[in-house]
């Protein structure tokens, strides 16, 4: 990491033209493997690692849908990895749902019995209910079952909105954090 490198050392060593040596830097820095700097060359580094979505727990998801929590309070701390709309056919729905994701769907109690199977919280939207197994089998599994008013588009938007003012409140480097004064 942080080992200059240049498109003539690549050619020579690879023993390719400077042509695809310079494009394989570029597919390189696409990939975010290198980091070219103007007038200085390319630089290996670190590949950054994708956080899951932000972070956020089903908790945070209960209040930001102004949710009510029907089963599965021991679960309230896991962490949400995806949320999935489940607007399609049962057998469908269940190729997206996945364990520690977050199902967001109506009154389809068959649909909250399979996402919990599947290791998937519920979220049911239009102020619906669900069944005493399903509320059961969430508070064995730990899967919170969460029920808000809002209509799925909305809660899907909220959801949106959340996870994005999370991105902006993340520090931001300042240049007086970084500055070094040359003596």
């Amino acid at each position: 990491m942080g080992e200059k490198i240049s498109v003539r050392q690549i050619a020579k060593e690879m023993q390719v033209s400077e042509g695809t040596a310079y494009r394989a830097i570029k597919e390189a820095e696409n990939r975010s493997l290198v980091s070219s700097i103007e007038r200085v060359g390319t630089i290996r580094i670190e590949k950054k690692k994708k956080e899951n979505i932000e972070r956020l727990t089903f908790a945070e998801i209960v209040n930001i849908v102004d949710g009510q929590v029907l089963g599965g309070k021991a679960g309230l701390h896991k962490t949400l990895n995806k949320f999935v709309i489940g607007a399609m056919q049962l057998e469908d729905m269940m190729r997206y749902t996945d364990p520690g994701s977050l199902l967001i769907v109506g009154n389809r109690f068959k649909a909250h019995t399979n996402a919990l199977k599947a290791g998937a919280a519920v979220l049911i939207t239009g102020g619906f209910d669900t069944t005493e197994e399903n509320k059961k089998l969430a508070d064995e599994l730990e899967l919170p079952i969460i029920s808000s008013s809002y209509d799925t588009f909305t809660v899907a938007t909220m959801i949106n909105r959340a996870i994005y003012d999370q991105l902006i409140k993340k520090d931001i480097l300042l240049i007086e954090d970084i500055y070094v004064p040359l003596e």
